[in-house]
C-alpha cells in the first residue's frame, strides 16, 4: 500500500523534530523571557516564570534566572541572579516605593528593618512609574545590586542584606504570593 504525502511529511517531521534547536525564550500571556542571558560574561539561566495575579487583576508576569554553577535555586544566597518583571498596568513609583517598604518591614521584623533603612530608602527612591509593556530587573552580580526600568540602570549599591530582603519578597520563605515564587522557582 503506497504511503500519502501527509504520512510521509508526518514521518520526515518525527526524524528531524528532536534535531530542532531548543526554545530561545519563554512567553508568559505576551510577555517574552530569554532562555539564557549574558551579563558580563556571566551566563545566567532561566529557572522558573510565572504570572503575579493580585486581586482580581493579573499584574505582571515574571521569570528568575540564576547562575548555572548553582544546581539548587539560591534566590536568597550571594550567586548571580536577576528576576525580571513585565507589567500589565501602570503603576506609580510612589506606589512601589511604599508596597516595598511595608513588605520589607512585614517580613524583616522593626530591628532588622530599621538597620536596612537607608540603603532601603536609596534603592526606593530610585523608582520610576511604570506603563504597560515596562519591565524592571532586579540583579545581584559581582557583589553589585542593581535595578533597571527597560534597560536603563536606576540604582546600584552593594549591600548584600538589602539584595536578599528584596529578592525574599518574591523568592523568599514568605513571598508576596505562594504561588508566584513556586513557579519563578521553577517548582510547579
Amino acid at each position: 500500500m503506497p504511503l500519502s504525502l501527509a504520512t510521509l511529511a508526518t514521518a520526515l517531521l518525527l526524524l528531524v523534530a528532536p534535531l530542532a534547536p531548543a526554545a530561545e525564550s519563554v512567553e508568559v500571556r505576551g510577555a517574552r523571557f530569554a532562555t539564557q542571558l549574558d551579563l558580563d560574561g556571566q551566563p545566567l539561566a532561566l529557572v522558573g516564570h510565572g504570572l503575579f495575579r493580585y486581586l482580581i487583576w493579573t499584574a505582571y508576569a515574571g521569570a528568575y534566572y540564576q547562575a548555572p554553577e548553582s544546581p539548587e535555586p539560591a534566590p536568597l544566597a550571594t550567586v548571580p541572579r536577576r528576576l525580571e518583571l513585565e507589567y500589565f498596568h501602570a503603576i506609580a513609583a510612589e506606589d512601589f516605593a511604599g508596597v516595598t517598604r511595608d513588605s520589607v518591614r512585614e517580613r524583616l521584623g522593626e530591628t532588622a528593618y530599621r538597620e536596612l533603612l537607608p540603603a532601603l530608602n536609596a534603592f526606593t527612591r530610585a523608582y520610576r512609574s511604570v506603563e504597560p509593556g515596562d519591565r524592571y530587573a532586579l540583579t545581584w552580580h559581582h557583589d553589585t545590586l542593581s535595578l533597571a526600568l527597560n534597560g536603563e540602570t536606576l540604582y546600584t549599591g552593594d549591600d548584600p542584606a538589602l539584595a536578599s530582603a528584596l529578592f525574599g519578597l518574591w523568592l523568599g520563605d514568605r513571598p508576596l504570593r505562594d504561588d508566584f515564587r513556586d513557579a519563578l522557582l521553577g517548582r510547579r
